[in-house]
């Protein structure tokens, strides 16, 4: 039975391109995701992304309530032909975690970026995270490589 529900629960969300009139709901997510911002400074945000070919905000979202919201990003490779997809934001809102609708929006993300010349998909993801480590194994990431950061200071 609680198979049934969850199916279920995951069929009513539907998924959609993001746009400005999310921002207060996508600025909610994002600080449960650890980078608070204000709903105006979203909607600068989602206002840049949306001019950008390369670039797609993705939501989640059941009877008028926000689920969750994905970004991906398309980055034109030198090395070989065509892009690579990088994931560069996920959250779900905690009381619907496990409900499948992350894995909904990182299918929908990928779909979106192999239709977009993409050759690989890439998520990164903070070593204080292994819960997030172990949802993208499940959903078909491995652990590939190292990342060096330097931030502008």
């Amino acid at each position: 039975m609680a198979t049934l529900a969850h199916r279920e629960m995951k069929d009513l969300a539907k998924i959609r391109p993001g746009t400005h009139e999310d921002s207060a709901d996508i600025a909610s997510l994002m600080a449960q995701l650890g980078y608070p911002c204000t709903p105006a400074e979203m909607e600068q945000r989602l206002d840049r992304l949306s001019l950008l070919e390369s670039e797609e905000v993705l939501v989640a979202e059941r009877a008028g309530q926000m689920l969750g919201v994905c970004s991906v990003h398309l980055i034109p490779l030198l090395h070989e032909s065509g892009n690579v997809g990088r994931i560069t934001a996920l959250v779900v809102r905690a009381n619907v975690r496990g409900q499948g609708i992350g894995r909904r929006l990182v299918q929908e993300a990928e779909s979106w970026a192999w239709s977009h010349d993409c050759v690989r998909m890439e998520v990164t993801s903070g070593d204080h995270r292994p819960d997030a480590h172990r949802f993208y194994e499940a959903c078909g990431f491995k652990y590939d490589e190292r990342r060096f950061l330097k931030r502008k200071s």
